[in-house]
């Protein structure tokens, strides 16, 4: 008796003491994202495609014509261009959710002295507390760029749980000819599904 008594004492230790799994993401069973509206002068109708990934943890964005450029014959309001996504995301009851990290691509053309400026800023429908980042390029440059907002854990703005409140996600680009009078540029068009801004969801339960 007592030999089985401690044979069971062993084999509740090992149980106790294995080493644990690794964590699994905690993410919804489904996502569906809707693009409700897209309004902007970066993303004219029929330039701008949203898809989720099939791990459900994050969705891209690919621009067909998004470009901003100052200096030579350019048009005085070419030197800005923005995008305004309002993106309805469909998901289980008993999350909720927020956007942990974008990355950015594109191509930039920079004289000397000219400069380029990125912006993101993300907020949901009908709530004031919104997060921006803003990230610069310096001539000469004619090259790809790239930039990433990330999110400390604590900056992250959540959906409320148990309301339905569309994200609002808007970019822009910016650029300043500086003392050059030749054409400088950025874009963050693609025609490499490759290349696009990807979104990357923080889930978590309510």
């Amino acid at each position: 008796m007592l030999k089985m008594v401690a044979a069971a004492a062993l084999v509740l230790t090992a149980v106790l003491t294995a080493p644990a799994a690794q964590a699994v993401p905690d993410v919804p069973d489904y996502v569906r994202i809707d693009v409700v509206t897209v309004n902007g002068s970066g993303c004219r109708a029929g330039t701008a495609a949203v898809a989720p990934a099939d791990d459900r943890t994050a969705f891209t964005v690919t621009y067909s014509d998004y470009l901003a450029q100052a200096g030579q014959s350019s048009s005085p309001t070419d030197f800005r261009k923005n995008c305004q996504l309002n993106i309805r995301v469909t998901y289980p009851q008993g999350f909720t959710y927020g956007i942990a990290q974008a990355d950015y691509r594109g191509f930039a053309h920079l004289e000397a002295d000219a400069t380029g400026m990125e912006k993101g800023t993300y907020y949901f429908q009908g709530m004031s507390q919104s997060a921006s980042r803003i990230h610069s390029f310096y001539g000469p440059k004619n090259d790809n760029w790239q930039a990433t907002d990330r999110a400390q854990v604590w900056e992250i703005v959540y959906a409320p749980c148990g309301q339905v409140r569309h994200l609002n996600i808007n970019t822009e680009l910016r650029v300043n000819a500086g003392s050059s009078k030749a054409v400088s540029f950025m874009t963050m068009d693609s025609t490499d599904s490759s290349v696009s801004t990807k979104y990357q969801f923080s889930w978590k339960r309510c």
